[in-house]
């Protein structure tokens, strides 16, 4: 059974804003839907590796804070499928699309979808025993003040889970200065949009500063050759490459790069995923405790 919120701000477009609370920021990737199968591609390859760990007893009260086209949610209730999870996001077209995912993923999942933004939460004080925040924080130009207004809504002693990625982690072999410098492009592009590509590095700190107790940080490896062709092909090419191929257009309209050097980027980083290849990226993930009063 699947219920709907409708709270929040007004009503956007279903491009406007479709993963994570984007309204104080601006989500580089682009909002077609081949970047929705792509968000999906890198959840179902990445499932095991960043999920790990993650699940929530039965009964308790889960929030999903960003959840955009629910890539990460259908992991989330297959997982915990007795926990009461409520997934936020600020778009309604976004939700319309994770609604419909995990409906086609999970079959009689029980998720309330609510429209709101992140910073501004319809939710009392202390309603959540666990948050979940992956890939969102990246995109908000105050990542602090979005860690804040969840703590607000998370019952003391609950947990806070939040996986990022860092762009600086990534490499490749064979190594390539035009591959370096595509993804450095991008990092660029997502400053410029209000953002942080390596925001992975920043999330002990960030929490600390949050208020957030207990601080845990493993990173979560990514490697991948031709023994791995599923990881070579979900994550290297389907992921990644695809992820930083859909910016060319504004890396040169930006002039970060002429349209020959961004095409041999890319030709190079689709190298990585081929026989002779070899890609490796790391992700963070951080677990944090919301401290009693005093």
């Amino acid at each position: 059974m699947e219920t709907t919120t409708a709270t929040g701000p007004g009503d956007h477009t279903p491009g406007e804003y479709p993963h994570g609370d984007l309204m104080h920021g601006d989500y580089v990737h682009g909002y077609s839907g081949r970047e929705a199968r792509r968000l999906g591609d890198q959840a179902d390859t990445l499932a095991g590796l960043l999920h790990d760990g993650t699940s929530y007893p039965a009964g308790s009260r889960v929030l999903e804070a960003g959840c955009g086209v629910g890539a990460q949610t259908v992991h989330l209730v297959s997982r915990s499928p007795g926990a009461r999870l409520t997934a936020v996001d600020v778009s309604r077209g976004s939700l319309d699309q994770a609604r419909a995912r995990v409906a086609a993923s999970v079959p009689g999942a029980r998720v309330e979808w609510t429209h709101a933004d992140l910073h501004d939460l319809p939710f009392g004080d202390g309603e959540f025993d666990h948050l979940f925040v992956c890939f969102v924080l990246e995109h908000l130009p105050d990542p602090g003040a979005a860690l804040v207004a969840l703590r607000r809504v998370l019952r003391p002693g609950g947990t806070l889970t939040v996986i990022e990625g860092d762009h600086g982690s990534a490499f490749l072999h064979p190594d390539s200065a035009h591959a370096r410098a595509v993804i450095a492009h991008l990092v660029a592009l997502q400053a410029a949009a209000g953002g942080d590509a390596l925001i992975g590095r920043r999330l002990r700190p960030l929490l600390a500063a949050a208020g957030y107790g207990g601080v845990a940080v493993s990173p979560r490896t990514v490697y991948a050759d031709v023994a791995r062709p599923a990881l070579a092909r979900g994550f290297t090419r389907d992921t990644f490459t695809a992820m930083v191929e859909a910016v060319g257009d504004e890396a040169v309209a930006a002039g970060l790069s002429t349209p020959g050097d961004w095409d041999r980027g890319v030709a190079d980083l689709h190298r990585a995923a081929g026989p002779d290849g070899t890609f490796c990226y790391t992700f963070f993930k951080a677990v944090a405790v919301n401290p009693p009063p005093g």
